[in-house]
Parts: C-alpha cells; structure tokens; sequence
C-alpha cells in the first residue's frame, strides 16, 4: 500500500485539483450571472405572473431546453469553434470554462424559476397592494424569500459543474477528468484513477455540506 502510494505523481493530483476548482469556481460565477437573471425573467414571463408574455416565455423556455437537451459531452464538441473564438483554445482549463458556462446556466435558470415559485403568492399581492413597482417586488420581496432556493440551486449547479468538468477530460479540458483519462484509462495506472474518483467525491460531498449549511443560514422558516 505504502508502494502504491509513493508512486503517485501527487504533483501532478494537485495540479489537477486546482484545474478542476478552477473550472468549476469560474464557470460557475457565470453561470449564476447568465442564469440568475434568465430564470427571473422565465419567472416573470410566466403564466399568471406580473409580467406575463406567454411569446417571450415560449422562446426562453425553448432556449433553456435545447441547451438543457444536449448531453456536455456532445456539447464540449459542437462548442470548439465557438470556444477557440471566445478564449483561444479549445484545451486545458481556459477551453473547458465556455462549455461549463453554457451546460450550467440553463440547469441554474431552471432551479431560480422553481425557486421563485415558491415564494408565498400572497408576499408577491401584498407589495403590489404597496404601490410596489416590479423591480422592487423582485428585489424587495422575491429574491430574499427564494433565497434559500436558490442557494440550493447553486449547490446544485456546482456539483453538476463537477461532474461537466470531469467529462471535459475527454477532450483535454485539464483537470481531474484530463487526468483520470490519461493516466488512469489511457496508461492502465488503476492508483490514479482510484484516487481521481475518490477526490471527485470528496469534493462533492464538500460542496454539499457547505450548500446545505447556507441554506439553513439564511432559510426563515
């Protein structure tokens, strides 16, 4: 066992944790900055809500769906040439972040717009009934009340992104994924693949933990 483990490059594991946090903490940011307010406007846009355009609604949800439709792994390929423009390459972690932003956005965007259906109806009637304009409904009312589902939408997001972000391996995005293939599959090293796997749902069970903690931070009931 203690054989097993000296030869280990654990240089190379670390290098290839870092990648992987990398990937997922940046692609992450955005894919709440894009979802966020795509899922608000899902919500709006909505049947029976303030802003109802069943047209606009159609189109975003159709939008939402089809990214939603396409499994990562196809979706790593039919973006290569929308990521070469974008960041350069279509390699290593700057090439894996354009595709984790566009698999995770429309999961997250569909997470805020269950969350904000949740909200109590009648919190949304009372700030009308205040002379309350709609931007001041979502950020005075909405979004503090939904708060803590979307922060399980983030949790769950992340944990999604891990998942993206190891498949990215497959064409060379870095990582824990990168280095499970190369090593673990390609060169049969049955040491390194094991310990990719076990840190993959280290970090999983870590972004879990620290998901339910901030839901139960800010949840009001």
């Amino acid at each position: 066992m203690t054989q097993w483990l000296v030869n280990v490059d654990w240089l190379e594991i670390g290098r290839a944790c870092w990648d992987t946090l990398v990937m997922v903490g940046v692609s992450l940011f955005f894919a709440v900055l894009l979802g966020l307010p795509l899922g608000i406007a899902l919500f709006l846009t909505g049947k029976r809500q303030l802003l109802e355009q069943p047209l606009v609604y159609a189109v975003l949800s159709f939008v939402v769906n089809l990214l939603r439709s396409v499994p990562f792994v196809i979706l790593l390929i039919v973006m290569i040439p929308v990521t070469v423009v974008l960041v350069g390459t279509s390699l290593g972690v700057p090439g894996a972040i354009p595709p984790l932003v566009v698999g995770g956005a429309p999961l997250f965007a569909r997470l805020v717009e269950a969350a904000l259906r949740e909200v109590d109806r009648g919190i949304v009637e009372a700030t009308q009934a205040m002379g309350a304009t709609v931007p001041q409904i979502v950020f005075g009312a909405l979004l503090p009340e939904a708060l803590p589902g979307i922060l399980a939408g983030v949790t769950v997001t992340s944990i999604t992104l891990v998942s993206y972000a190891a498949m990215s391996g497959v064409i060379g995005g870095g990582g824990l994924g990168d280095l499970a293939i190369r090593f673990g599959y390609q060169r049969f090293q049955t040491d390194v693949m094991v310990i990719t796997v076990a840190l993959l749902v280290v970090l999983v069970q870590l972004l879990q933990m620290l998901g339910d903690r901030l839901v139960l931070r800010f949840s009001r009931r």
